[in-house]
């Protein structure tokens, strides 16, 4: 039996829709037996903690602090790691973004934790679980299993699909703060700058148009008439990032966001092994690109060899009528 603590996080007060694979994780563990509680974090951590009560869990914990407002390691590590331990749970999981890649290697290390990060799949044998974990940008694939009485996890959104509700209505109970870290007082948080847009996020979006090099300064006026009619999130190639024609923000790729969209259009990208790591899980992927030779076909459902000055506009058209 496992006892599993889901660690939610939040953007401007609200639980972020990839919390929702971490509870997908919790579910897979727990299945032959256990259960499952999640961690709510931040200034408005009560209100938040509502939103995920018919999910399952056996309880949701709302820890609320104004001191949380703004997320900073040093501060929210000591009362994960904290709850944990008052609550007897055997596995720590958050899912694989910015936000859990830098937490839960130090929630794990103040547990004496074993840590599997960026996880795409879990095995359960009895007491014996099987981490699967890529590597070498996603060209192979390792096993692992933890020793320590403790596991840390942080989960791939990309390949656990996002809990829905299961009906119920568990629990809020409130947690209390854990004395920050001697470090905390040495760290301050400035600001927060995100491009505003009225796209979806490019971690939840179901269609993603992305663009590479070959748009040069035209990138936003070749893409945005195709992902404004779709309704998609608009991504760039790492190339196209360096290069100043798309903000970084954007960059799909090994050491950008990692995706798996409905459908992905890859627009102008040759389909380098990094940019192929980040979005290969995609459902549906559409290439365009005038090389015939070009790698990203390798991994197309539908390519068209066509110079995309040409083709995307036309594209567009039919899509207008």
């Amino acid at each position: 039996m496992s006892n599993v603590l889901v660690i939610a996080e939040l953007h401007e007060g609200k639980v972020r829709k990839s919390t929702h694979s971490a509870i997908t994780f919790a579910r897979q563990v727990t299945q032959g037996g256990g259960s499952f509680a999640i961690l709510v974090l931040g200034a408005s951590a009560k209100a938040a903690a509502t939103e995920v009560t018919a999910y399952g869990a056996s309880k949701v914990l709302a820890c609320e602090d104004g001191s949380l407002a703004n997320y900073v390691c040093e501060r929210f590590a000591p009362t994960v790691a904290a709850t944990a331990k008052a609550g007897g749970f055997d596995t720590v999981v958050v899912t694989a973004s910015s936000f859990g890649k830098d937490l839960a290697p130090r929630v794990a290390a103040k547990l004496g934790a074993g840590y599997a990060s960026d996880i795409n799949q879990v095995k359960v044998d009895g007491a014996k679980r099987v981490y699967r974990r890529p590597v070498f940008a996603g060209n192979a694939l390792s096993h692992c299993e933890i020793a320590t009485a403790i596991h840390v996890v942080s989960v791939r959104q990309t390949e656990f699909a996002p809990a829905e509700p299961s009906g119920g209505d568990s629990p809020v109970e409130a947690v209390a703060l854990a004395a920050a870290d001697g470090a905390a007082s040495r760290v301050e948080f400035l600001a927060l700058e995100l491009g505003k847009s009225e796209r979806p996020d490019l971690g939840e979006a179901k269609m993603i148009v992305s663009g590479g090099r070959a748009l040069k300064e035209q990138f936003s006026a070749v893409l945005d008439p195709l992902a404004n009619l779709l309704g998609a999130a608009v991504g760039a190639s790492r190339a196209a990032c360096d290069a100043g024609y798309a903000p970084s923000e954007l960059q799909v790729g090994q050491t950008g966001r990692v995706v798996a969209p409905l459908l992905y259009v890859a627009i102008g990208i040759s389909g380098a092994i990094q940019h192929l790591a980040g979005m290969k899980s995609s459902k549906t992927i559409v290439a365009i690109n005038k090389d015939p030779e070009a790698p990203i076909f390798q991994v197309a459902d539908y390519g068209l060899v066509e110079d995309l000055f040409k083709a995307v506009p036309e594209l567009v058209a039919e899509l207008r009528n």
